[in-house]
């Protein structure tokens, strides 16, 4: 089967620069198969390409190789890795970008913004150093085309991790955000995501919601929803449910809740369970 790579930018879809670094993984493997994730996270928004590369990636073949670039620092001191996990590569900016596969691999604690590669987490890391593998000469401004396109395209063709660079035991992480449970059995969580429908996904995953769902109370952006739906068309209004990763949404049938709830990334959302 032919290498599938897949790639995640801010880069939009209305210039040159996406169609620039497939042209160039093709033209080192023309047999690769290039899938696009998206094109349209927000500029520079690393966590929003955090969150929605872990909601793809594990519905790719194994050994897939993950071209994720957001990456402000472009040109800078911060490192270009490639991450190794036992599903998967991932090719990224040294900048946060793969947080939350560090987290679900338990990496190890963020400390100062970084996470340490634990024997036990099955991780492997290099920096990204060897100018064999990059296009030359490489644009300050272009590392995407001129550097992590064409390692990509070679890592595709079999080329060693360690010959890419020197392996490296930390790597630049965020704090997943997890839900807070009080005494009174409240749960208290925030917005990781808004999707281009205007869902609002938060961190509250089904298995942390508490007893029957018809008696819950979700409060969000001031505004009360009483009780889960199963689908987005089971009410007329605002409504609460559990998506498609997992994760309690808060959407308007036919309508764009985060825009009536005026809610943003890191808005709290709480959930209570009613006795009556």
């Amino acid at each position: 089967m032919a290498a599938v790579i897949t790639l995640t930018t801010d880069f939009g879809l209305g210039d040159a620069y996406v169609a620039a670094m497939k042209g160039t993984i093709l033209g080192i493997n023309p047999s690769a198969s290039l899938v696009d994730i998206t094109h349209k996270i927000k500029p520079q928004e690393i966590r929003q390409a955090a969150y929605v590369l872990s909601t793809a990636y594990p519905y790719f073949p194994l050994r897939t190789i993950h071209l994720a670039i957001v990456d402000p620092g472009v040109g800078t001191s911060r490192k270009a890795v490639i991450l190794r996990t036992p599903r998967a590569d991932f090719v990224a900016p040294d900048n946060g970008i793969l947080s939350y596969i560090l987290d679900e691999h338990a990496a190890g604690p963020v400390v100062a913004g970084r996470v340490r590669l634990t024997p036990e987490s099955g991780l492997e890391a290099v920096a990204i150093t060897e100018p064999r593998f990059w296009r030359s000469p490489v644009s300050a401004t272009f590392h995407g085309r001129d550097i992590f396109a064409p390692v990509a395209a070679h890592l595709s063709l079999g080329v060693p991790l360690a010959d890419f660079g020197e392996a490296v035991e930390t790597l630049a992480a965020f704090p997943i955000p997890i839900p807070r449970t009080a005494p009174d059995g409240t749960i208290t969580g925030e917005i990781l995501h808004i999707d281009s429908f205007g869902n609002i996904i938060t961190n509250i995953m089904g298995r942390d919601l508490p007893g029957d769902a018809a008696r819950l109370k979700i409060t969000a952006g001031g505004r009360v929803i009483r009780g889960l739906c199963r689908t987005y068309d089971d009410a007329r209004g605002l409504l609460a449910l559990i998506g498609s990763s997992d994760r309690l949404e808060i959407s308007l049938k036919n309508g764009d809740a985060a825009a009536l709830l005026q809610a943003g990334i890191g808005d709290e959302i709480s959930v209570q369970h009613q006795i009556k």
